[in-house]
């Protein structure tokens, strides 16, 4: 895949390919103190970088909504971000590259026991502020009232210390955070699957979000984004499928 040198230019004002990384999703990233940062996004964006031949600049963030003001505003070239109708005003997205679940957990001695349950008016459930799950929640729950927490890693302590009936979450972040207490539970199945996708900022043009597109998909199709879930450890993800 050879990319244009105007498409280059696109994706590099500043000389570099700039990314925004978000650690608050522990699928796509986590800190590290030697490079800011590892996961199968890094390593995604590592190799885009390759491809453009240009220097990679992580930019590191601990939640979603500034992983992706970064980008909406242009401080990042690229990103890493759950696909969301809101988000796509200002974000060109790929297809995505991976599959994830988002979930509910309740107290063991919680009368819910379904995820149709929940919307329920009465029921109070925290979100991390700007996540995909909070969006998607804020259009798809009627009844029941949303808090949000300042960060996803922080929803399950604000559920706990608001006395709230629900929290939501990525599976992964809720079962580390849940398991260890022993009086917490997940409900069965998800609320709804959440598509990890490659974006850069619209004004980037349709030749730049392109070959975005099209890296994502080399990126699927050849093995590397399994191989990169296998190589950092992450389980209960799917690669997905071809566009």
């Amino acid at each position: 895949m050879k990319i244009a040198p105007d498409v280059v230019r696109a994706f590099t004002p500043t000389g570099k390919l700039r990314a925004s990384i978000n650690t608050g999703n522990p699928i796509l990233a986590a800190a590290d103190a030697t490079h800011g940062a590892r996961g199968v996004s890094v390593d995604l964006a590592r190799g885009f970088a390759q491809r453009l031949g240009v220097e990679l600049e992580l930019l590191v963030f601990d939640t979603a909504i500034k992983s992706v003001e970064a980008v909406t505003q242009e401080q990042a070239d690229i990103g890493f971000f759950a696909i969301d109708p809101k988000r796509g005003e200002g974000i060109h997205f790929t297809a995505a590259y991976v599959l994830i679940e988002g979930c509910y957990a309740v107290r063991n001695d919680s009368p819910i026991q379904a995820n149709e349950q929940v919307d329920r008016p009465g029921t109070r459930v925290v979100v991390g502020k700007g996540s995909a799950y909070d969006l998607f929640l804020t259009r798809e729950l009627k009844q029941a009232t949303i808090l949000r927490a300042p960060s996803s890693q922080a929803v399950v302590e604000m559920f706990l210390d608001q006395g709230a009936e629900v929290a939501a979450g990525v599976k992964q972040q809720l079962e580390a955070d849940v398991l260890p207490l022993g009086n917490l539970r997940l409900l069965p199945g998800r609320f709804m699957v959440i598509q990890q996708a490659m974006g850069c900022p619209r004004s980037r043009g349709a030749e730049a979000a392109a070959a975005l597109a099209s890296y994502v998909e080399e990126m699927k199709r050849s093995g590397f984004v399994a191989e990169a879930l296998q190589r950092h450890g992450i389980t209960g993800a799917a690669v997905a499928p071809a566009a």
